[in-house]
């Protein structure tokens, strides 16, 4: 196939850019940074790399918007006539364009939402003032308010290595956010151009950074890389929630009365706590992960609790104090009398402020562990606040009692003195491995010793930080009640017969597809269990359980690990209101749809009755924790729906809706399951099948990548799918176009249904049926079938290809069945225009790759492989990872 003239060029890509429907304001800014890094191609010294790029970017548009064969072939032999060096400067170059895209997208979401926020319509169920609105309206206001008063939403932010890109690159595109709001204000003469220039500065360096990185990130970077997150975003954007959903309940009382909102966030982290399967997370790695938490929140506390002081400025005269604010004072004074001096100097006749600085002081003695004035424990600062608080209410001052604050009262209550409970996760066969050598006496082996001192530091974490630093602790491949239980013995076993052990929460995290069959009855066993029976009296019978998405999924495949899920919370959580248990599951997913991702808030609202009950608990990470919590007003309209969801899920319309169809739809699911599993089986033991998994998909050298600290699998061999990990194994699927993870079993899952009346009832009444079917709509609108076939081709089975490509087929006609219309995604017309306006550029990298991994492959046995290839193809799984954006 000839290449199109620089007119049907023109033609081309201008029906290809109005075919997707972009919103004017995202055009223009999308043409700008386009035109902006082209002119950085331009000048990089490399001639005809602009050129290059072009041609290969108009390929592939024109093989996208033409089915045809020519198309495609044309597309393929543009990309294999680089030579390497310019095929990886290529793949940077569509790289660096799904950032710019990435954040022209991510822009647009924040104008969406201030515009929404300017418009006077009422509020949607998926905001927290809405869904009160709806559970006042079925349960009255008081309920309503005690329910919305005990609301916890708790992300929990973990290290698992799925986010591909460096923490420079991330600097930088940050930084040029910032650019393109100030752009968005379309500012005229000098500033424009100022802004513009620095835009263009931005993203020559982006071009000009590395894109990967030389080495794998330590545990403690991981740990410094969410403070990031926190720093930038969580600690102000928090509070500003609360504030929102006040605003919206109590109208114009918001700001002079007390709030009506609690604080519901709680953050967890396993980022220097996670050691199942990371040898590099020592107990030492735990100690200074809690120690970099707490510096971050004392330092903004500190800085905040200075800042409301500083602005606290009201006259003895006008805003007498209270006699205790008073005492607070001379207490205050008297523990630091030369600190007292220089702030009542400062501030002549201004009681509230001297206090409010002199609790910075103390916040600031805390941090730098000054024993005569820190701080015990954050409900002493607390304490001291609502002094200050109270002292302004009695003296007819609320909007300085309940506006800055308040707000920092919310922070306090939010973060504590730990920023993020620290929770640790071990495998249930260490546990039980070392039991065993301490049972037995002698001297210990390195990993007894190391598994022993995590507790001792836990206890350590806890005494210095209070005891929500540190905790809980979490037994993966949970089995039987006994894996719970040894965790105590061994916390015994770790402070000695003198010792007082850490308070801990134990808990059992059921992966497999049998663990979570088992669950009730493992649970009702260890709750028998005296250190479990004692922590439930003492907690009021609190109990959380986690649930794997990610490895029943590998187990059974998607469809039947949905529905195993799904009936494992209805059981746990009968069983947990029989035993008069306040239930919290802990759900571990990923950011993939084949790891338990997409949108949480429909997940939640199609849950089981009483499996939420106002409680969420999930875990973010990867480049989810950067998509969902990178912005501030993404991060704000994220919790503000997560939360309405939790809210509304024990809504008694909601929980009716979920037990009925449930009921109705037993059968149906009941084949889906038997048919589902079959077909996964049909695949996944089929003989071979390991080996050709790490053939056709880049999964051995996704394991080269340096993603995070933690190992890409278990043990050393493909030949058993058991030792790999559930995020390889989702990656290497998303990176070979073919998604799997997140739909294989579903198409013949229909079939042996086949009534397509009742599954479209199923899709429109049925919450977690139709989740599903939208969940891998969006995995098959992210698949690409040609490129799925070449990289089927790489492993010279054609049965298992077949098999895949047939599964693809039956599950993307009867997806599309269901959903409407006569192609992917045409229900939801926002998200099928941000996949298309990807697409042809992933299609880009994916042949980068392809090419790339067809001659890795044919290296010989013995050979070392060219590490210009095995460099193209990580430059190339960067990008694609950018562009899909959900990879693990």
């Amino acid at each position: 196939m000839r290449e199109p003239t620089p007119t049907e060029t023109l033609k081309l890509v201008g029906r290809y850019e109005a075919g997707q429907e972009i919103p004017e304001h995202m055009r223009a800014e999308v043409r700008l940074l386009g035109e902006l890094l082209g002119r950085v191609l331009r000048e990089s010294g490399s001639p005809g790399l602009y050129e290059d790029v072009e041609r290969l970017r108009i390929a592939t548009i024109q093989a996208y918007t033409d089915s045809g064969p020519e198309a495609f072939a044309r597309a393929v032999e543009v990309a294999e006539s680089f030579d390497l060096a310019r095929a990886g400067e290529v793949a940077r170059a569509f790289t660096a364009y799904f950032h710019l895209v990435n954040l022209a997208e991510e822009h647009q979401r924040v104008r969406v939402l201030r515009e929404r926020a300017a418009s006077d319509t009422e509020p949607g169920n998926d905001s927290v003032d809405g869904a009160f609105a709806q559970l006042s309206a079925e349960i009255g206001g008081d309920a309503a308010l005690e329910r919305l008063r005990a609301l916890r939403f708790h992300p929990v932010f973990t290290a698992h290595p799925t986010e591909a890109r460096r923490r420079a690159v991330s600097d930088c595109i940050r930084r040029l956010a910032t650019l393109v709001r100030e752009n968005d204000a379309s500012p005229v003469g000098p500033e424009g151009d100022r802004i513009k220039r620095a835009m263009l500065a931005e993203i020559d360096t982006l071009w000009r950074t590395a894109p990967l990185r030389a080495e794998k990130p330590t545990p403690t970077d991981e740990v410094r890389s969410i403070m990031a997150v926190f720093d930038e975003t969580l600690y102000t954007s928090i509070p500003a929630v609360y504030r929102r959903i006040d605003d919206a309940l109590q109208g114009g009382s918001a700001g002079w009365t007390q709030p009506v909102v609690e604080p519901f966030v709680r953050l967890g982290t396993w980022v220097g706590g996670d050691r199942d399967g990371n040898p590099f997370v020592t107990a030492s790695v735990t100690r200074n992960a809690a120690a970099i938490a707490s510096e971050h929140v004392l330092i903004g506390l500190e800085r905040t609790t200075a800042r409301v002081g500083r602005e606290l400025t009201l006259d003895a005269t006008t805003t007498p104090p209270s006699d205790e604010l008073l005492a607070l004072w001379q207490m205050l004074r008297s523990a630091d009398e030369a600190t007292a001096g220089e702030v009542a100097k400062r501030s002549p006749n201004e009681t509230h402020r001297r206090v409010l600085l002199m609790i910075a002081r103390r916040v600031a003695a805390t941090r730098t562990r000054d024993a005569d004035l820190a701080y015990r424990e954050p409900a002493e600062l607390l304490e001291h606040l609502r002094t200050v608080q109270s002292s302004l209410v009695a003296a007819s001052a609320p909007r300085q009692a309940y506006g800055a604050l308040q707000e920092l009262i919310w922070q306090v209550q939010t973060f504590g003195f730990h920023l993020a409970e620290l929770e640790v996760r071990q495998h249930s066969a260490v546990h039980a491995k070392v039991l065993a050598e301490v049972e037995a006496g002698g001297e210990l082996s390195e990993q007894a010793q190391e598994v022993l001192e995590v507790i001792r530091v836990i206890a350590q974490i806890q005494t210095r930080y209070g005891p929500r630093a540190a905790g809980r602790y979490i037994v993966s491949f949970t089995q039987s009640a006994e894996d719970l239980a040894t965790v105590h013995r061994l916390a015994r076993a770790a402070v000695g017969p003198q010792g007082t052990p850490p308070v801990l929460d134990v808990i059992p995290l059921f992966e497999t597809f049998a663990d979570l069959q088992a669950a009730p009855a493992i649970l009702a066993e260890i709750v028998d269990h005296p250190e479990f029976a004692a922590r439930l009296d003492a907690t009021g019978r609190k109990l959380e359980v986690m649930l794997g998405y990610s490895d029943s999924s590998k187990d059974v495949g998607p469809v039947a690990a949905t529905l195993a899920l799904y009936e494992a919370q209805e059981k746990i959580a009968t069983w947990a209101r029989e035993q008069n248990i306040e239930l919290t599951l802990f759900h571990g997913r990923g950011g993939a749809l084949g790891r338990g991702g997409g949108p949480a808030n429909s997940a939640i609202l199609g849950q089981p009755p009483h499996s939420v009950d106002g409680r969420f608990k999930v875990t973010e990470q990867g480049e989810v924790i950067f998509a969902r919590y990178g912005d501030p007003e993404i991060a704000m309209r994220h919790v503000d729906q997560v939360a309405a969801a939790t809210l509304l899920a024990s809504a008694p319309s909601i929980e009716k809706r979920n037990d009925g169809a449930a009921t109705r739809f037993a059968d149906v699911a009941a084949t889906m399951d038997a048919a589902s599993r079959a077909r996964f089986f049909e695949l996944v033991k089929a003989p071979g099948f390991a080996p050709w998994f790490a053939t056709v998909t880049p999964m051995e050298e996704i394991g080269l990548l340096a993603l995070g600290s933690r190992p890409a699998r278990r043990g050393l061999s493909v030949e058993s799918l058991e030792d790999l990990r559930a995020i390889p194994w989702v990656f290497s699927w998303t990176q070979a176009r073919i998604n799997l993870t997140g739909w294989f079993g579903l198409g013949s899952a229909l079939e042996a249904v086949g009534d397509a009346d009742e599954l479209e009832l199923a899709y429109a009444e049925w919450p977690i049926f139709r989740t599903m079917i939208d969940n891998v709509a969006m995995s098959l609108a992210k698949a690409d079938e040609r490129i799925a076939q070449r990289y089927l081709e790489l492993g010279d089975r054609d049965d298992l290809a077949d098999l895949v490509n047939d599964e693809m087929a039956l599950t993307r006609d009867w997806v599309i069945r269901l959903t409407g219309g006569d192609e992917l995604l045409a229900n939801k017309p926002v998200l099928q225009r941000a996949v298309k306006m990807r697409s042809p550029y992933v299609d880009a990298l994916s042949l980068l790759q392809l090419r790339a991994l067809r001659e890795l492959r044919a290296t010989p046995q013995n050979a070392e492989p060219d590490p210009e290839l095995q460099r193209l193809l990580l430059l190339s799984v960067s990008g694609v990872a950018a562009g899909l954006q959900n990879t693990g």
